[in-house]
């Protein structure tokens, strides 16, 4: 009602303005050009009413979290990405971590007691993480507690154990299927334009390797969920350029479920010399995202990240998914400097979280079957 009512002012509205409200009030696509015209033009109450708009239309007020907890074998790592805070070099392999699989198994069982239905398992990339240790773990994993849904691994440590292997994305994709893979989380897409992602991420998998292995997964019947890392040295073209890729293989494939922009954090790395940008820039982010990826189903703000009120913000700005419990299991954005530095909440504080921002919290399986509607 407030975009209907906004147009009740059209003289107010530029001649882009107004092509692009028109399209979002009819379910029409904008073009590349019209997203960047958001980028550099659009303000915070504008955007956030074309995102806001959509997401109502998509989701009403439903908001949606899950139980889960997270696995990182080890944070050393044979890459060294300038924006990573979390990952350790294998010359200072001393100061980070680099689990057994009998400490790993350890950690599954230690939630036997609770009413967890995910695992996030990712870290950084070694040899002996290899293919045969993942088989094995995803097939302890759902040995020991079968419905335990195992999402796990990026593009970027499949492509390395796929290639120390010598088997193709595809039979590497099958195989970990066939041991009790069932989803993939998203990470590691960074920004996809190559001459950024060489700065940032040099010498790890390529943009069309992240892309070739979501479609493998797609084909081979996997959900997937995509990510961009934003607020460093790229360009609002980047990240224009980024999500049109996306929207891409999602008219080819439809496997992607979730978009999940990912705010870069300057503590603890190299690229700190530069500023964070603001909680203005990030709400605008989640709302031309929603506006812009008419095929992605949700827009996730991820809270132990970007923190529990701008969560709570963001729900209104495109935003229909909050991540889960967590229960202080993931080191990747509090060794980064972000606001949760203990990121745990409980079933009962994720629903307060979403109900005090007049929104109604869905408990939701990985794949987003309703598990509890709260009243």
């Amino acid at each position: 009602m407030e975009l209907i009512a906004y147009l009740g002012h059209e003289n107010a509205l530029t001649t882009s303005q107004n092509t692009i409200t028109q399209k979002v009030l009819s379910g029409v696509r904008i073009t590349d050009e019209e997203c960047l015209w958001l980028y550099e033009n659009g303000s915070l109450g504008y955007l956030g009413m074309l995102a806001h708009h959509i997401r109502t239309a998509r989701h009403g007020k439903r908001t949606y979290f899950n139980r889960n907890f997270h696995l990182e074998p080890t944070n050393v790592c044979i890459y060294d990405c300038a924006f990573c805070s979390y990952s350790r070099k294998i010359k200072k392999r001393s100061d980070g971590w680099e689990y057994e699989f009998d400490e790993i198994m350890d950690m599954v069982k230690a939630y036997d007691d609770q009413p967890v239905t995910e695992v996030h398992i990712v870290g950084g990339v070694l040899p002996q993480y290899d293919l045969e240790f993942y088989e094995r773990l995803f097939s302890a994993i759902k040995a020991h507690r079968p419905d335990l849904h195992v999402k796990a691994l990026t593009p970027v440590e499949f492509h390395y154990i796929f290639k120390k292997a010598k088997v193709s994305y595809q039979e590497g994709m099958e195989r970990l299927i066939a041991a009790g893979l069932n989803s993939i989380p998203g990470g590691g897409a960074e920004i996809f334009d190559e001459e950024v992602r060489d700065k940032i991420a040099g010498g790890k998998v390529s943009s069309k390797g992240w892309l070739d292995l979501h479609q493998v997964a797609h084909e081979l019947g996997l959900r997937t969920n995509a990510t961009m890392l934003y607020g460093h040295i790229e360009t609002f073209a980047h990240r224009v350029d980024h999500m049109r890729r996306l929207r891409e293989l999602q008219d080819l494939t439809g496997g992607f479920q979730t978009f999940i922009p990912l705010k870069f954090r300057n503590q603890n790395n190299e690229l700190s010399h530069l500023p964070e940008v603001s909680v203005i820039e990030d709400l605008r982010n989640y709302a031309i995202g929603r506006i812009y990826l008419d095929n992605f189903d949700h827009i996730k703000a991820y809270w132990p990240m970007i923190g529990r009120h701008t969560a709570q913000i963001a729900l209104s700005y495109g935003v229909d998914d909050v991540d889960g419990t967590i229960d202080d299991t993931t080191k990747i954005y509090t060794m980064a400097g972000s606001e949760e530095q203990n990121p745990a909440l409980s079933t009962d504080q994720l629903v307060d979280l979403i109900e005090s921002a007049g929104y109604q919290a869905i408990e939701r399986g990985t794949l987003y079957e309703e598990i509890k509607v709260f009243a």
